[in-house]
């Protein structure tokens, strides 16, 4: 069950992504030293999608795993799907040939009906949810059986040399960018302590199969800060 905790938590995630997204792409660039895109195209590819797919883009922000997809599989039938207002708007100005269906939503309640996706593909959706194991239950609700999903996370930092440089880079850079890039600094440091509270990889991915999936696997990326997990549901 939802606390009233949990709901002024999702009100400020929402809050805050609002006012990161006309910098939202730009700041991903940044933060990941520009190595998203080539993480993004490797979650899409983990999902096996064939000719006429009917994919779920989950946590959407401005479209870019959506716009992915397209390029590598341009018959992909694709819904986004944000709960942020503002993100969707900036996606719906990029969509030019409004080949994406763009949905305001929330991924603990999503508005579709049982098995209607052959696949859900989220990009740092799970580290902003309010209830993990909910946000996946409703994942493998929609999928279709043998349905695939790929997530794109970040996890917390290993107590290496290497951690250590990346966390001084996230602790004490990244608000500094932030405030130069869009005046907020303080969702730098949001994003360095929800990277640090979150799962660690093995974790995340016992709690994929607990909610009914299978074939869980996870590649590292970034020195372990990154991971992408992929899995099939199991019926």
């Amino acid at each position: 069950m939802v606390t009233r905790g949990a709901d002024g938590r999702k009100r400020s995630i929402r809050q805050m992504f609002a006012r990161l997204a006309p910098r939202y792409n730009l700041i991903n660039r940044i933060m990941t030293l520009g190595y998203d895109r080539q993480w993004r195209k490797e979650t899409i590819d983990r999902l096996a999608l064939h000719e006429h797919n009917r994919l779920l883009d989950l946590g959407t922000g401005t479209g870019e795993l959506a716009f992915e997809v397209l390029r590598r599989a341009p018959k992909t039938k694709i819904i986004a799907v944000d709960f942020t207002p503002q993100m969707i708007r900036i996606g719906q100005k990029r969509d030019r040939r409004a080949a994406v269906s763009w949905v305001i939503a929330d991924a603990l309640h999503l508005p579709f009906a049982a098995a209607a996706f052959d696949a859900v593909v989220s990009g740092f959706l799970l580290r902003n949810v309010v209830d993990i194991d909910r946000a996946l239950e409703e994942q493998n609700r929609i999928l279709k059986p043998r349905g695939h999903i790929a997530c794109l996370e970040t996890t917390p930092l290993a107590r290496n040399i290497v951690s250590l440089v990346i966390g001084f880079y996230m602790r004490h850079i990244l608000p500094v960018l932030g405030r130069l890039l869009s005046g907020d600094g303080e969702a730098f440091r949001y994003l360095e302590r929800s990277t640090q509270a979150f799962l660690p990889t093995a974790t995340l991915s016992r709690r994929i199969r607990s909610a009914n999936f299978d074939a869980v696997q996870f590649s590292h990326h970034m020195f372990g800060n990154v991971a992408i997990h992929w899995a099939r549901k199991m019926h």
